[in-house]
């Protein structure tokens, strides 16, 4: 592991910023380092607002995409919401088909069939909409480069409007309307929005023009905040504001469908690393294992008992999904060691049987295995179909490009990115993935980093500081958790190794006398030796609440030791 620590701010700015919020210096320079600099600043970040949200209307299209819908309404057409199998897309989908059909009946949902039509919008779901009589395609979380489907659409007499979040390419598609806050014409003040996001700003508008506030639109929240947060976007201006509210909907009164979920989970108060690691899996298991209308299903419904009977089938997705992720993993862990492969700058494997709805959160394990660039391929249909995972600071999209000639078809982002090729060209693209990578990657990028914010002083560590630190969040990118490093901690001797196997470290440190501080590193046994005996550490980690037996103390949620 290497720990970077982030600057420091400079001293009058931290003193200034200070005074005026009456915070020690150490919240003063975290509030810094996330850009925040003035009193009115911190004041929109302690305290988000539903006013803090920008006016919908200075999207580029909205007004043109509203008129459509509203004489789509006014002239009794069918509507189709059409959106990816991700969280993102039916969440998108469960947000606009169940708004529309709060107040107009012709409205049905649309989720591609992960295996046989992939990802975005589709031909066969353009032809679906052509067979049921539909007249407006509203397409969500996907669109902005479906240049030729939305043109077949058109020779079809179907209109399309693109609500996406993703890059243009060098022209946009033929449609009525494309709202992209990423669009380089669209002034939007927020280009982060997912596209749930999006989606919701649509009938923010929609709502607007038949004399509905925000307040109206608050039991929407809960998708919304799922969404930013499974979607990995920044937790930044409009995300958090969106994010804040959904959160304490998701809390107080979520929708049937979460509901469900949540009764299943026995958890009272869900923080939005929940809603990303307990309620985000559950929603994409229906895509992976079976079909993303089941997770759109589940969002709509209003009966509770019809709820818990998807929230089930749901669940056993998620166990299925589990069982094959744990299974393909340990193969592809074989598969590296058996081709001596332990020391590339890759990890490339392949077996033709593995399920594809996994092979993304496969590809992820191993890259927290061998911490480098890693693509897991499977058989699908007549050709191979890659997930591909990046290590922080290196982009997998651009090495991909340097092997275009062996490609299919490629898409995706920095980090994460999908594939398709010839089986003939595998090994090819192997050696030539492996060979672009091995020039081009800092070798310090193929050593997991660890960002820490501060130096933190057990002295300084109390109940204040935690009650200061829990109003930073949601966090997310743009908003980690604040993370801090400790030097010359002592355990005192109550080191030892806990859970199955050992697996996880628990440990009490003093610092200079002061303490002790509770630590507990998950799947840090092996790190025991080093705090044992009375020797001297450094520690990196975040600040936690453990809540034990009715007590509540303030623990180190270690996350390294030297």
């Amino acid at each position: 592991m290497r720990w970077t620590i982030k600057p420091k701010p400079e001293q009058d700015a931290i003193d200034q910023l200070a005074k005026a919020l009456k915070v020690d210096d150490l919240v003063a320079q975290l509030l810094l380092q996330r850009g925040i600099s003035t009193y009115d600043e911190a004041k929109r970040f302690f305290r988000p607002e539903l006013s803090h949200l920008h006016d919908p209307f200075l999207m580029k299209d909205m007004h043109i995409a509203v008129e459509r819908i509203e004489k789509a309404i006014g002239n009794n057409e069918n509507i189709l919401v059409y959106g990816d199998y991700d969280v993102d897309g039916t969440t998108s989908v469960a947000l606009v088909s169940s708004y529309l059909l709060s107040y107009y009946p012709n409205v049905a949902t649309y989720i591609p069939d992960r295996y046989t039509e992939g990802y975005g919008v589709s031909f066969k779901g353009v032809d679906f909409a052509e067979d049921n009589g539909f007249s407006l395609i509203i397409a969500l979380d996907c669109g902005v480069k479906a240049i030729d489907k939305v043109a077949y659409a058109k020779e079809k007499d179907i209109d399309f409007i693109i609500c996406d979040h993703h890059r243009p390419g060098n022209s946009l598609p033929d449609a009525v309307a494309v709202l992209d806050p990423k669009r380089d014409d669209c002034n939007y003040p927020y280009d982060e929005l997912c596209g749930c996001g999006v989606g919701f700003k649509l009938i923010q508008a929609l709502g607007s023009s038949h004399g509905e506030t925000i307040h109206d639109l608050i039991p929407y929240l809960d998708l919304v905040a799922t969404a930013i947060g499974a979607d990995i976007v920044p937790m930044t201006g409009e995300n958090r504001v969106l994010a804040y509210f959904g959160l304490q909907v998701i809390n107080t009164n979520p929708r049937i469908g979460f509901k469900a979920i949540i009764n299943q989970i026995k958890k009272s108060v869900l923080t939005i690393t929940d809603v990303v690691f307990i309620i985000a899996p559950r929603i994409n298991a229906a895509g992976r294992m079976e079909h993303g209308q089941h997770a759109v299903n589940l969002l709509t419904e209003t009966d509770l008992t019809q709820a818990e009977t998807f929230a089930a089938q749901i669940e056993k997705f998620n166990q299925d999904r589990r069982g094959l992720d744990k299974e393909i993993t340990v193969e592809a862990l074989a598969q590296i060691q058996e081709n001596k492969e332990e020391e590339r700058f890759t990890s490339v494997v392949y077996k033709d049987s593995w399920h594809k709805g996994v092979i993304g959160i496969v590809a992820s394990r191993l890259t927290e295995t061998y911490y480098r660039p890693t693509l897991v391929f499977t058989k699908s249909g007549d050709k191979l179909a890659a997930s591909a995972r990046s290590v922080k600071g290196f982009d997998v999209y651009n090495a991909l490009q340097g092997c275009a000639d062996c490609i299919e078809q490629f898409g995706g982002h920095k980090y994460a990115a999908g594939l398709t090729l010839l089986e003939e060209q595998f090994e090819n693209f192997k050696s030539q993935f492996e060979k672009v990578v091995s020039e081009t990657i800092d070798p310090n990028l193929l050593i997991p980093e660890i960002s820490v914010d501060a130096q933190l002083n057990f002295e300084d560590v109390s109940p204040k500081l935690m009650r200061i630190l829990k109003q930073f969040a949601p966090f997310g990118p743009g908003n980690m958790t604040p993370t801090f490093m400790s030097e010359n901690l002592i355990d005192t001797g109550y080191a030892k190794g806990v859970g199955e196997d050992a697996a996880h470290l628990k440990l009490a440190a003093t610092q200079n006398g002061i303490g002790p501080i509770g630590g507990i590193g998950f799947n840090m046994g092996d790190k025991l030796s080093l705090v044992a005996n009375g020797q001297p550490f450094s520690a990196v980690f975040t600040l936690d609440e453990n809540e034990w037996q009715g007590n509540i103390s303030l623990q180190m949620k270690l996350k390294d030791i030297q």
